[in-house]
């Protein structure tokens, strides 16, 4: 629900947390699946809410002076999101703390000016990091006069070295060597690797992410969550003896069949018998457990439950009956249960407490997940640690497990016998593997390692075990990337009973601290800090009212010559409500001439999942001739300029319903007047520049028009763009479109695009494309007709390629040029495009150090019209004797700093004797 929200209107990836948007300072975030989650997010959007306010250049508030042009663009992201994280946590925090143990070690912590570059050094982490250096140096009260100068200044450089008192360059030092010099001792009573491990699937620059992993009861299979086809996080089915893949289970990127994975949160099961693998999914908008045969390696099936939010970490009862899962219902997670014979689902707890990865007993009689119930007072908002506990999956009853106090305890997973669980626990300040028997008591350390075993986030999964080998597979965090280990001998999962200790000190303290401290830390763990002391709260229904969001810069122009002068300019407002049900924009533009006003004003109403929206405005467009001449029987310089007036009424409405994030249904109604005005303009002046006449001339113009028009269209795009084009996928769209009154036709169009990647990086993209009008009077002559030369279409026969001789003779050209107008086209193109600086090793990436797609192509084209002047204009393959039109070439494209895709194209066009290979510009990105 929250990727679907309406008060933004782009997409929101998978990965967010959460967003605060700068017009009306709005923090849009979903509820987590625990507190502590819910609470982090609330807490870090919070200080972005006041970033916005402290540095907005319009001055505190919301509304559309105090969201223009906010002094936050200036500032770099990880100033601006590590301040986020670190006032949202503090300086104690593990995951920072394993990145930058790990970015230590290899000498990766960035110079301060290198820190602007966000998607290299992550800025969160980063952030978070120098941030906890500032102030455990120089004192939490430093934030506040850091922020305040530099919304005034915009220059991080300049307000640190003077509030700091220390130059840009010393304070990175300084930096490094505190991490460098706390990290050290570390390294030497840790190890980078686990000697009872080997690697499985290692992680890299372009494929960072393997993590997730769960390994079949046989430990013969894993299934595991990769990004190894670079453009999405999949699941994938490898040996895990090998480490072979076998196969790629999901095509997130350009299969509209699932949403969502939930590969940030969750991982799947496998069944006793090691045949069908399960894992929670989104499709369609609704949480589905799905189902993969391995004997026949396909979906088998896919169970949707409606009532529920998300799933999370299925897991199977030994008998392979019942499925337990987390689920999010009504903003809190719980724990369920599936019966795959009845088809039915039961709720075991119903709390706002978290229930996250479950996990089925060999023997059947009790479901081990994590829960902060024990710790957590939700009366003061208290939250508490993550524990291991125990559930009866028939009574429901909860047992804790005293793991470890104080600490994240996560991902517990069974031993085969059913008398002990080992889990993931950060007690050290690390995350490492655990494990505890569950009748003694007793916790014994199976891994110690320098960076951690961890998944995408501190709370994703990490760790499974085979149920009859006892094998452990796991993700681990080295080197920058995640990769897959698998402990093959069950011996080393008794583990170590003498816990590793570190002289006292907490590994998730970020230095320059060496304990937990400061003003921050003590606020952020007072529960009683800020809490309100009412517990009830005022609640009314939800009355839209509409705000101004923004108003576009006004332009505004003055001309002046010997014959006056003339006055012109434009604005746009946008409104919209708080939840952004109801939105509304106008634009008004103008000039000396009342003829030339322009008005539009749109409506849309986003509230439910069928969208609708009306439009009505006024758009003249000009265009016309000049002349100048020398008249010498009235010695006099004669200006003559003829103007053409197009003047456009519009009214229209149209509805819009998805049916999933990639197609959707669009409908059109209207009605459209066109008015026709011409004039000339007759200026004369001496031969020093002085005016003497000028004169204003009504014309005859074409008779107004008028038109009714509806229009359906089925629209589909699974694509997914690159830097300069789409790389995969598939679109399409079909639509016609009636039109009534002077106009008695319709349009149709259909358009359809597909693009394979058969070896990375090369694409090969197709496109199918007709355009046509049919009917009375689809060949009326005062519609422009259509043209297929453009460069976006058949390249090699552009307008401006074609030379006045060659409109002359024709027959000595060797090409009529009418060959490409006509009221109806078919045009067919095939590109090969990739990367070029990625394909020569130039650089690291997909697109190496720019990105620039080389692309060879073919593109096919024909218009024509109805039978005119008695000639059948058909194309031939319809028995007629219009011809089609077709070239080749090579070409470049370069997406300039995200703003701009330019193109140049070497081509030959084949029907063309007059026209060699030759240059084309263009400025758009490929189809």
């Amino acid at each position: 629900h929250f990727q679907q929200t309406t008060v933004l209107s782009g997409l929101i990836g998978e990965g967010t947390g959460g967003v605060t948007e700068s017009l009306k300072r709005r923090i849009i975030l979903p509820v987590g699946s625990s507190p502590y989650e819910t609470d982090h997010v609330i807490g870090h959007e919070l200080v972005h809410a006041f970033q916005y306010d402290i540095t907005s250049v319009g001055g505190p508030g919301g509304g559309a002076g105090g969201g223009m042009n906010p002094g936050l663009a200036r500032v770099p992201l990880w100033f601006i999101e590590g301040l986020a994280e670190y006032l949202s946590i503090g300086s104690v925090d593990p995951h920072t703390a394993m990145w930058m143990r790990d970015a230590s070690r290899r000498n990766f912590i960035p110079t301060l000016k290198k820190m602007d570059n966000p998607y290299k050094y992550f800025p969160y982490r980063y952030g978070q990091a120098l941030w906890s250096y500032i102030t455990g140096r120089w004192g939490d009260e430093t934030v506040s006069r850091l922020m305040k100068s530099v919304g005034r200044v915009g220059d991080v450089e300049a307000v640190a070295s003077k509030v700091l008192g220390i130059s840009y360059e010393q304070l990175g030092k300084d930096w490094h060597e505190a991490y460098k010099k706390a990290y050290e001792q570390v390294l030497q009573q840790t190890q980078l690797s686990d000697p009872a491990s080997r690697m499985l699937l290692k992680g890299e620059e372009e494929n960072p992410y393997n993590v997730s992993p769960v390994i079949s009861p046989d430990g013969k299979n894993l299934m595991f969550l990769s990004t190894r086809d670079l453009f999405s996080i999949d699941l994938y089915l490898a040996d895990a003896r090998t480490g072979k893949i076998k196969k790629k289970i999901t095509q997130t990127a350009v299969d509209p069949e699932y949403e969502s994975i939930q590969f940030i949160r969750s991982a799947g099961a496998w069944d006793p018998e090691g045949k069908t693998f399960v894992f929670g999914a989104i499709s369609k908008g609704k949480p589905v457990l799905t189902f993969f045969d391995l004997d026949r390696e396909k979906i088998r099936e896919e169970v949707e439950f409606k009532n529920l939010d998300e799933i999370f970490s299925p897991t199977w009862s030994p008998d392979g009956r019942c499925i337990a899962f987390s689920a999010m219902t009504g903003g809190k997670s719980d724990l369920f249960i599936y019966d795959l014979d009845k088809k039915t689902s039961r709720q075991v707890t119903d709390d706002f407490f978290a229930d996250l990865h479950p996990s089925w007993s060999p023997d059947g009689r009790s479901i081990a997940l994590v829960t902060d119930r024990f710790t957590t007072d939700l009366t003061l908002l208290s939250i508490g640690d993550y524990e291991l506990a125990l559930v009866d999956p028939v009574s429901g009853k909860i047992e804790r497990v005293p793991a470890f106090s104080a600490a994240k305890n996560t991902n517990p997973q069974w031993t085969p016998d059913s008398k002990g669980l080992i889990f993931l626990s950060d007690q050290s300040g690390k995350t490492d593997i655990y494990r505890i028997d569950l009748e003694s008591k007793k916790l014994y350390q199976i891994t110690n390692l320098y960076t951690g075993v961890s998944g995408i986030t501190d709370l994703s999964p990490a760790i499974s075990v085979a149920e009859k080998t006892g094998q452990l597979a796991y993700s681990g965090y080295d080197d920058g990337y995640y990769t897959v280990y698998l402990i093959d001998k069950p011996d080393a999962l008794r583990g170590d009973s003498s816990i590793a200790g570190f002289g006292g000190k907490l590994l998730s303290v970020l230095p320059p601290r060496e304990q937990p401290g400061g003003a921050l830390l003590g606020l952020l763990r007072n529960p009683l800090f800020g809490l309100p002391e009412q517990v009830e709260f005022p609640e009314s229904s939800y009355k839209p009212k509409l705000t101004l969001d923004y108003v576009a810069p006004p332009q505004i122009g003055v001309g002046v010559d010997r014959f006056g002068t003339y006055t012109g300019g434009g604005v746009g407002l946008y409104w919209a409500d708080m939840l952004g049900y109801h939105s509304l924009g106008t634009i008004v533009q103008s000039s000396s001439r009342l003829k030339d006003l322009t008005g539009v004003l749109s409506y849309q109403n986003s509230q439910h999942r069928l969208n609708w929206g009306a439009v009505v405005g006024r758009i003249p467009y000009v265009y016309g001739g000049y002349n100048i001449y020398w008249d010498p029987e009235n010695q006099a310089y004669i200006e003559d300029q003829i103007l053409y007036w197009q003047i456009n009424y519009q009214m229209s409405g149209y509805l819009a319903y998805p049916f999933s994030q990639v197609q959707r249904v669009e409908m059109y109604a209207g009605y459209q007047y066109i008015d026709f005005d011409n004039e000339r303009i007759t200026q004369a002046y001496t031969i020093d520049g002085y005016p003497i006449y000028r004169d204003i001339t009504k014309l005859p113009s074409a008779e107004s028009i008028g038109y009714a028009y509806t229009a359906m269209a089925l629209v589909y795009d699974s694509a997914l763009f690159g830097a300069t084009a789409p790389i995969l996928g598939q679109s399409y769209m079909l639509e016609v479109m009636p039109t009534f009154g002077s106009f008695k036709m319709y349009t149709f169009m259909a358009d359809y695009r597909r693009y394979f990647m058969p070896v990375r990086p090369f694409t090969l993209a197709f496109r199918a494309l007709h355009y046509g009008r049919y009917g009375a009077d689809a060949e009326d002559e005062r519609m422009y007709p259509l043209y297929i030369g453009y460069e976006s279409l058949v390249r090699g026969y552009d307008y401006y390629s074609f030379s006045f001789e060659n409109d002359q003779n024709p027959s000595e050209s060797g090409f009529n040029q009418n060959r490409l107008y006509g009221s109806k086209m078919l045009v067919a193109n095939a590109e090969l495009r990739f990367p070029l600086f990625g394909v020569l090793g130039i650089g690291k990436g997909y697109y190496g150090i720019f990105p620039i797609d080389m692309l060879l192509f073919y593109d096919w084209g024909v218009a024509w019209n109805e039978d005119f002047a008695g000639q059948n204009n058909k194309p031939t393959f319809l028995g007629g004797n219009r011809e089609p039109v077709s070239s080749a070439g090579i070409g470049l494209r370069v997406n300039v700093f995200g703003y701009l895709v330019v193109g140049v194209n070497y081509v030959k066009p084949f029907d063309r004797r007059d026209q060699g290979w030759y240059f084309q510009f263009s400025f758009w990105p490929g189809f």
